[in-house]
C-alpha cells in the first residue's frame, strides 16, 4: 500500500514517513500544496494524509481537486483545528477522517488501517511479462524464480509497472521512488535501472524495461 503525506512540519513528516515504512507502507512526503495535488494526481496512492494548512494550496482545496478525478480514495486530515464547525467542514470537503495534532501514531495506524481494510483484503499482484510483483509481500517473482531486490530497487520495478506502457520522465521517478523534490542529479536511475535489468536477467529479446532517450524509461509489455 501506498501513501502520500502532505505536511510542512518537517519532523512531523518525518516520524510518519518512518513510521509507516516501518509498518511495511511505501511513503511519499511533499511539504506544499501543489506539488502534494500533482503527486496524488499521478493515481498512484491508495490514501492520503493530509495537513490543512499548507503553503501553496490549503489541504480542504487539494481534497476537493483531488476527488473530482479520485472520489474513493481515503483521505486523512492531519490538523491543530479541533471544534466541531472545523471538523465537518473538513469532512464535507471529502476527507474520510480526522485527527488532531498532537496525536499517538498507534491511532493514527489503527485509522488508515481501517480506511484500507477493503483494499487489502485481496492481495495486490502486479505484472510485467513475466514478471510478477506482490507489494503486501515485498516479493517479486520471474516465472517461478524469487527475485531479490533492494527496497529501491522494489519501488523503483513497481512504480514503472504501476505506470506500464507510459514514459515515466526522470523528474518524475527521482520525485516519486526517492522522495526529492529539487533539481538533482537523475544518474542514480540509470544505476538502479541496470541493477534490475541484470537481476531480472532480462535478455535482448525481452526489453521489459525501454530506456526512452533524453526523457526516462517505459515498462513496457511485448
Amino acid at each position: 500500500m501506498r501513501i502520500l503525506i502532505v505536511e510542512d512540519e518537517p519532523g512531523i513528516s518525518n516520524f510518519l514517513k518512518q513510521g509507516l515504512e516501518e509498518e511495511a507502507f511505501a511513503v511519499d512526503v511533499t511539504d506544499n500544496g501543489k506539488s502534494g495535488l500533482d503527486l496524488a494526481l499521478s493515481g498512484h496512492y491508495d490514501l492520503l494524509l493530509l495537513d490543512w494548512m499548507l503553503p501553496g494550496i490549503s489541504g480542504i482545496e487539494l481534497t476537493r481537486l483531488f476527488r473530482k478525478d479520485f472520489p474513493q480514495t481515503p483521505i486523512i486530515f492531519l490538523t491543530a483545528k479541533d471544534t466541531v464547525d472545523e471538523t465537518v467542514f473538513g469532512l464535507q470537503s471529502g476527507a474520510n477522517d480526522y485527527i488532531k495534532k498532537p496525536f499517538h501514531f498507534e491511532e493514527l495506524l489503527v485509522r488508515i488501517r481501517v480506511q484500507l481494510r477493503g483494499k487489502s483484503s485481496t492481495e495486490e499482484n502486479l505484472s510485467l511479462g513475466p514478471i510478477s510483483i506482490f507489494p503486501d509481500r515485498h516479493l517479486v517473482r520471474k516465472g517461478r524464480e524469487e527475485i531479490q531486490l533492494t527496497q529501491k530497487e522494489f519501488a523503483l520495478l513497481e512504480y514503472l509497472v504501476r505506470n506500464k506502457n507510459k514514459v515515466c520522465r526522470r523528474t518524475r521517478i527521482i520525485e516519486s521512488v526517492w522522495d526529492i523534490h529539487f533539481d538533482y542529479n537523475t544518474g542514480v536511475i540509470d544505476v538502479f535501472i541496470n541493477s534490475l535489468r541484470k537481476k531480472l536477467n532480462l535478455q535482448k529479446d525481452e526489453d521489459y524495461i525501454q530506456t526512452i532517450r533524453g526523457v526516462g524509461y517505459m515498462a513496457k509489455e511485448l
